[in-house]
């Protein structure tokens, strides 16, 4: 094959970063927003419940995990309120990076390497911290979970974070902090880097 007939479409590298505990350290304000939702439902979380889920999708975590409930209605209003939580903590509170997220976005950007975040999160709360720590044109890609069907473990949002940078999955490199989020990188046929910024190196 000649050099010129070469896709750079099949050449170029992308990275896709995880949101909470990658990019932001965000893992005390939802361990506290899950907190004041079972408060305020008079429901109770067993020992262990946050590093077990963090990183999952609130769809998946409350029928799956805590046994809640198996109506999809309430299932979509007790996730919705628990994000609400969420964005009041961070209010009050306030967030910080990770360490060498903006270093990494810049070194990245001025290389024109394609990124995207691809989260278990809501968009909301993704857009809410780009705007306030001025991270919006670092990331322009952003896969949520609103954009998908199937939370980690299943590839699905790693893919499609791959298909909208117009890059295949095996020139993509991933960063997790969570185990669910290491295997959906794994089950893509990506390359991942697993980050002990929540968990220690043996759960990962």
């Amino acid at each position: 094959m000649e050099r010129d007939e070469i896709s750079p479409r099949a050449t170029r590298w992308a990275v896709l970063f995880d949101w909470d505990g990658v990019l932001v350290d965000s893992s005390r304000q939802h361990e506290e927003s899950w907190h004041r939702l079972a408060r305020e439902e008079g429901r109770s979380l067993f020992p262990g419940f946050f590093l077990q889920t963090f990183g999952m999708k609130n769809e998946w975590i409350i029928p799956q995990i805590l046994h809640w409930t198996k109506d999809s209605e309430e299932i979509s209003r007790l996730s919705l309120r628990k994000e609400v939580h969420f964005r009041e903590i961070v209010a009050e509170t306030g967030l910080t990076l990770c360490s060498g997220t903006w270093e990494w976005g810049q070194w990245l950007a001025g290389r024109a390497v394609p990124t995207a975040i691809a989260s278990s999160s809501q968009r909301a709360n993704i857009d809410l911290v780009l705007e306030k720590l001025a991270l919006r044109a670092m990331f322009p890609t952003i896969v949520a979970a609103e954009d998908v069907s199937r939370g980690k473990p299943d590839p699905e949002v790693f893919l499609t974070a791959a298909d909208r940078l117009g890059v295949p999955p095996h020139r993509c490199v991933v960063f997790e902090d969570a185990p669910a989020g290491v295997e959906a990188g794994k089950r893509a046929g990506m390359k991942v880097v697993a980050l002990t910024t929540t968990r220690p190196p043996e759960a990962l």
